[in-house]
């Protein structure tokens, strides 16, 4: 299921490029849907270079590698890979891997011009399932450098999950909003992202200078 949703997405994504063109903005700072489909394209195809994502010391390795894209492979080349799907070792954590990364560049795009309304349940409900699902996990990593307060992510449907701890005697803010938009507020969309902090103001500060994401 998570697969072909996440198969779904991409095709979605694909659309959006094509649609859009290459100097389309997007929610990434300085970065063009040309940029984003060569990140995307370097993430699935250069494993050296995607361990920039993850390991900050090596982040110069993601950097060059897109920049090398932008400027060597023209953009249409670029969204043909994605077209084409994951190389095979991705196959088989697809579903897990790609479904919010996908979903979140969706909106990178979207969003991109500064018009932040949301897709329509309908249209991303079984999406968000999932989303919520792997927020159980994702989003105490997400939260993890906050400090000094507690957090709790609140659905649309009122499910609650705790993804901090607070400390003894600590305050508690809630991110409430649908799943996807508690995922973008979480990865860093915090403009972007529709949701409501509710807690004392002193703590939702705190959250709001919080570094958040993976």
């Amino acid at each position: 299921m998570s697969r072909a949703l996440a198969g779904e997405e991409r095709a979605t994504i694909v659309d959006l490029f094509t649609a859009l063109g290459p100097d389309h903005p997007t929610l990434c700072a300085g970065w063009t849907n040309h940029h984003l489909a060569a990140h995307l394209v370097v993430r699935e195809w250069k494993p050296k270079a995607a361990l920039g994502i993850v390991v900050p010391k090596l982040a110069h390795w993601h950097d060059d590698a897109v920049a090398a894209a932008v400027r060597d492979r023209p953009y249409a080349d670029l969204v043909d890979r994605i077209r084409r799907g994951a190389p095979f070792w991705w196959k088989p954590g697809e579903g897990f891997t790609n479904l919010t990364e996908y979903f979140v560049h969706i909106e990178d795009v979207r969003r991109g011009a500064g018009d932040n309304t949301p897709r329509p349940k309908a249209e991303v409900g079984p999406v968000e399932a999932v989303i919520w699902k792997m927020l159980g996990r994702g989003g105490k990593l997400a939260a993890r450098k906050v400090n000094g307060i507690g957090v709790d992510l609140v659905n649309d449907r009122g499910d609650v999950i705790a993804a901090k701890a607070a400390p003894a005697g600590g305050e508690v803010v809630q991110i409430v909003g649908r799943p996807g938009e508690i995922q973008l507020y979480l990865y860093g969309r915090k403009g972007a992202a529709n949701v409501a902090l509710q807690g004392p103001s002193a703590a939702v500060d705190v959250l709001e200078a919080a570094a958040l994401g993976i």
